[in-house]
């Protein structure tokens, strides 16, 4: 078979590849689609109109919705924010302070704690939180953000110190040497030295820890109980009444609202993602 044959066959099985994909990716993005129109539709139609784009459109959904708790849902978005945004302050302070004594520094037992530190990560959630509450109850810190933000400056997430750690490593440590030579002790190297080269896999820490700390429903659920004090996945839940009656057209119109910040963060982020990973050495 001649190769100008072959061309036209391999032009059909890449456009039926491409048309393949298209559908299998609307097939994954349908239930969000729907989601987002059905904010817009009428609630007595929600369930018997599954078309993407609504016959009958309105805002009356985002109104109830914002201001159909008790408390406006703007006060949820700040909560979530607040928290969120000392999650990511702790987590890249203290995940990169630990990541550079494992990286950069010698002390004793050194492999057995980063063993250990690594053996957390197969540790389920919730094998440490019956303890983690007990704790948290006996300092008076339950109905607080408190238990979701002060366990994130004690390096907690190990996951973010093993990326740092691979990342810290592949510097060179003759950068250190030179900075000793010029009388920066430890302190010095880490903070003139390591972090400034190592902005990429500190800007996936952060994005990462504002992503799930954002759409985190469990911690909230467990810790919180004043309804001025949710998060926005937590108040999301109250539009599901007790009795069994959900309200679907608000809980889809703040269900939208609440992704937005998740979906601008990776929007204007993802390339640092996907530098902070390439670069931190997982790939070797």
């Amino acid at each position: 078979m001649s190769a100008s044959s072959l061309l036209p066959r391999a032009r059909l099985l890449r456009a039926l590849l491409h048309v393949g994909l298209a559908c299998f990716t609307l097939a994954m993005l349908y239930p969000l689609l729907w989601m987002i129109a059905s904010s817009f539709k009428p609630e007595q139609v929600i369930f018997t109109d599954f078309s993407l784009w609504p016959a009958e459109a309105g805002v009356r959904a985002y109104a109830e919705g914002w201001s159909g708790l008790r408390v406006s849902f703007a006060r949820f978005f700040l909560n979530s924010a607040t928290v969120a945004i000392l999650a990511v302050v702790g987590n890249v302070l203290a995940c990169s302070l630990a990541a550079f004594a494992f990286a950069r520094l010698e002390f004793r037992l050194k492999k057995f704690w980063f063993g250990l530190m690594l053996g957390t990560l197969m540790l389920p959630y919730h094998v440490t939180l019956i303890p983690q509450y007990v704790l948290f109850l006996k300092l008076g810190w339950i109905d607080s953000f408190l238990p979701l933000v002060v366990p994130k400056f004690l390096a907690v997430d190990a996951f973010f110190i093993f990326l740092m750690v691979q990342f810290f490593r592949s510097l060179p440590r003759e950068l250190d040497e030179a900075a000793m030579m010029d009388g920066c002790g430890p302190w010095g190297v880490y903070r003139r030295i390591v972090l400034p080269l190592s902005r990429p896999v500190l800007a996936t820490a952060a994005i990462f820890s504002f992503i799930w700390t954002w759409d985190d429903f469990f911690g909230p659920l467990i810790y919180l109980n004043d309804i001025e004090l949710y998060t926005a996945p937590l108040a999301l839940r109250s539009f599901v009444d007790s009795s069994g009656r959900t309200e679907w057209g608000p809980l889809f119109a703040m269900s939208t609202l609440s992704l937005v910040p998740v979906f601008l963060v990776f929007l204007f982020f993802q390339k640092l993602i996907i530098r902070g990973i390439a670069m931190s050495g997982l790939k070797g």
